[in-house]
């Protein structure tokens, strides 16, 4: 059973490529100190560090809306066939896990009319393309990728100074696409229609963001890379080892947390193990997060 829920008229699927213990905490959390991280492990181990390895329990998953009009998917996990560098653990084969779960909700990729990546980090790209008789082609060939202009030129023209900057995901996951004609590129505050548009989260990278959903009175938020652990809540100055800048990224972060602080919008992170999916609320002089089932 594919998880799923509603947002007003919109319904929503996590698309699941991966869950389980990744990276170590030491490794992702490099402004952590290991005195500060010990004092919250009554509460995170078991379920969201596995005791033992010190390593985070996570998510690597999609979400997929479904309107009344369009069926969307925000980013596109690790993918098949990828070699990457700076992460191993998404190099090679991801397995068809991804593309299974998303056609246990009656979709399949030629039912894609929209792909939205929140940023264009590796783990949010992978499943733009597919490898095709040594070719990178479009996993989704009936949609259109849309990608914030900010983030998409940072990228590209980074790039350009050699593929071990983008990790390789600018060359076989966002590029192919580009010679398909398959892309807009969009404004940092592009505004879909009106139950579907972008917020700014820069930090994580410089043009990151979230994509705010309302809906019939619903609120939501797919937070993209603002928060990768529950842990983040309690310590939101601990920026993730991948973020392009990690003050901005905490400033952003600590700004989001509070935006959202004991309302009723619904936060969507992409990172947050089973069910994912939930609500901030104050918890002493930082904040908690509460489940949704």
């Amino acid at each position: 059973m594919v998880p799923t829920g509603k947002i007003g008229n919109i319904t929503w699927h996590r698309i699941v490529e991966a869950e389980g213990p990744e990276f170590d905490i030491n490794f992702l959390l490099p402004d952590a100190p290991t005195e500060a991280i010990n004092a919250h492990r009554d509460w995170m181990e078991p379920r969201f560090l596995e005791p033992g390895t010190n390593k985070l329990i996570m998510a690597t998953q999609s979400y997929l809306l479904r309107t009344l009009h369009h069926n969307i998917l925000i980013d596109t996990c690790v993918g098949n066939d990828k070699e990457r560098r700076f992460y191993p653990p998404w190099s090679g084969q991801s397995g068809t896990k991804f593309v299974d779960n998303l056609h246990a909700t009656g979709l399949y990729v030629d039912d894609i009319d929209f792909v939205i990546c929140t940023h264009l980090h590796a783990d949010h790209v992978g499943w733009n393309t597919r490898l095709l008789e040594g070719c990178w082609v479009p996993t989704f060939p009936n949609a259109r990728y849309v990608f914030a202009k900010s983030e998409y030129e940072f990228w590209v023209d980074l790039n350009k100074k050699g593929k071990k900057y983008s990790d390789g995901c600018i060359d076989d996951s966002v590029l192919p696409l580009v010679e398909a004609g398959l892309v807009d590129i969009v404004s940092d505050d592009y505004k879909f229609n009106e139950s579907i548009w972008f917020e700014r989260t820069p930090g994580h990278t410089p043009g990151h963001v979230s994509i705010r959903i309302r809906s019939n009175g619903a609120n939501a938020i797919i937070a993209g890379d603002v928060l990768h652990t529950p842990l983040q809540l309690r310590e939101p100055r601990w920026s993730a080892i991948g973020c392009s800048d990690r003050l901005k990224s905490a400033e952003t972060r600590c700004a989001f947390l509070e935006r959202y602080c004991d309302t009723d919008t619904l936060i969507m992170p992409e990172h947050f193990p089973s069910p994912s999916v939930g609500y901030i609320r104050r918890d002493g002089g930082s904040y908690g997060f509460v489940f949704s089932d």
